[in-house]
């Protein structure tokens, strides 16, 4: 069983930066993991994955800005989100992937098996 726990949103300014944090207990670091997002009214999108060897994707919407990565030994993911702007408020969710290994990052929501309860982030203008 995996369970997640994000961390790090907040409140800020566009232009500024947040780091958000996940931490996971259980076996994550064969399996594939991301962060999702959904503001009001929206759909949830993909934002960013990786995958058990550390191959990762970004979403076009948030190329050069955002950086996704994992430090096995701390069975953590992170997401450092630089450049913010105020569409990229939303809540922010961590996942990981029901099967394992996963050797290729994944967008489709359905292969992640495991959710965090969400971190809120707020970016003003």
């Amino acid at each position: 069983q995996v369970q997640l726990v994000e961390s790090g949103g907040g409140s800020v300014q566009a232009g500024g930066s947040l780091r958000l944090s996940c931490a996971a207990s259980g076996y994550t670091s064969s399996r594939c993991m991301g962060w999702f997002r959904q503001a009001p009214g929206k759909q949830r999108e993909g934002v960013a994955v990786i995958d058990s060897d550390g191959g990762n994707a970004v979403a076009d919407s948030v190329k050069g800005r955002f950086t996704i990565s994992k430090d096995n030994a701390k069975n953590t993911l992170y997401l450092q989100m630089n450049s913010l702007k105020p569409e990229d408020t939303a809540m922010y969710y961590c996942s990981a992937s029901s099967a394992w290994p996963c050797y290729r990052p994944t967008w489709r929501s359905s292969d992640y098996g495991y959710w965090g309860q969400g971190t809120q982030v707020t970016v003003s203008s």
